[in-house]
């Protein structure tokens, strides 16, 4: 019963958001033939960032797909390579983790960036700007995940060798939050919920917000990212996929509180007061303003700056972005 009254609930949402335009389909919806396949798997992970992957499901379904699977998996590097071993087809995932695979070869394309600014850099009394992370304990869950390859690549722009230069910690039975939280290290980067409960316990400082400190503000966080041959063999079906996460990525804008709930309700985050305060500081709408390319172009430099990867950036937009879907859709759903 109760997951009947949610679904009702989230129905609802849509209906609002088809006042708005969203899920109304355009003229060249109604010309597209029909999905290749109507079975898709996305991978779900902890973190509230990647809402609109979350809060889809109901504009697939409208994109014509039946089968609607969330595959637990992990997160960052973990991510990619559920998707390059096809365990998922589609991740919302952080643009430099996504790169360090690509680099080693797996069948990974990049379609679009969806949203900037999740990530905070917490420290304590001793750290107050990035370049004072020299000689400093970093706390990272594991070495080439999310946290670590972000900061690695934010060092790497302010000159330090984050190979040398920085402690990294890490300790598989604590989180670097709480080591933080006890004073055990001086800095870590944060994902949400994490930086909602940081501010909200009066724990640290925030040294560099990436929703308004640039240059990290100027580039995506999350992109969509897909398996290789499944984008090969079911391009209509990749289109509808973008489309839906894309109306998914307004709907986190537009109506805040609603998907928040509606997170809750399936099972995504357990905390509304925290994911409503991450959707509403997320900037969802600027796939529409960004480029792509700028962020992958960025994040490989830094990345191959460090010997984190060895392509040039050009080699990796090359090889594992496409943007034809991205470019369509822009023209289709604008306004």
């Amino acid at each position: 019963m109760q997951m009947m009254q949610n679904r009702r609930r989230f129905l609802a949402t849509l209906s609002a958001a088809g006042a708005a335009g969203l899920t109304t389909t355009s003229s060249s919806l109604g010309q597209e033939p029909r999905p290749e396949t109507t079975a898709v798997r996305l991978s779900k992970v902890n973190g509230t960032c990647i809402a609109p992957q979350y809060v889809a499901e109901e504009f697939l379904r409208l994109e014509g797909f039946v089968d609607i699977k969330y595959v637990s998996t992990d997160a960052g590097v973990g991510q990619s390579r559920a998707i390059a071993h096809n365990e998922v087809d589609f991740s919302l995932n952080f643009a430099a983790p996504l790169v360090i695979p690509i680099d080693a070869g797996e069948p990974i394309t990049i379609l679009a960036g969806v949203h900037s600014g999740c990530f905070e850099l917490f420290g304590n009394d001793r750290v107050r700007g990035i370049a004072d992370l020299r000689g400093k304990s970093v706390g990272v869950q594991g070495l080439g995940g999310s946290p670590h390859v972000f900061l690695a690549a934010m060092a790497a722009h302010v000159g330090l060798d984050p190979l040398k230069d920085i402690n990294w910690i890490t300790d598989q039975s604590i989180t670097p939050k709480e080591l933080f939280a006890q004073g055990k290290i001086d800095a870590f980067l944060g994902f949400p919920p994490e930086p909602q409960e940081m501010r909200a316990r009066k724990i640290g400082r925030v040294i560099v917000n990436s929703a308004i400190d640039r240059p990290w503000s100027q580039y995506f966080c999350c992109m969509l990212a897909g398996n290789k041959e499944f984008i090969r063999k079911h391009p209509v079906a990749t289109k509808r996929v973008l489309r839906a996460i894309l109306k998914a990525a307004e709907l986190c804008a537009s109506e805040p509180a609603r998907v928040a709930q509606r997170m809750v309700d399936a099972g995504f985050t357990p905390r509304y007061d925290y994911a409503l305060q991450a959707l509403k500081e997320i900037p969802y709408a600027r796939w529409r303003e960004y480029d792509p390319e700028d962020t992958i172009r960025y994040y490989a430099l830094r990345l191959r700056e460090i010997g984190m990867i060895k392509a040039s950036p050009n080699k990796i937009i090359a090889d594992s972005a496409d943007w034809r879907f991205l470019n369509e859709l822009r023209r289709e759903m604008k306004g």
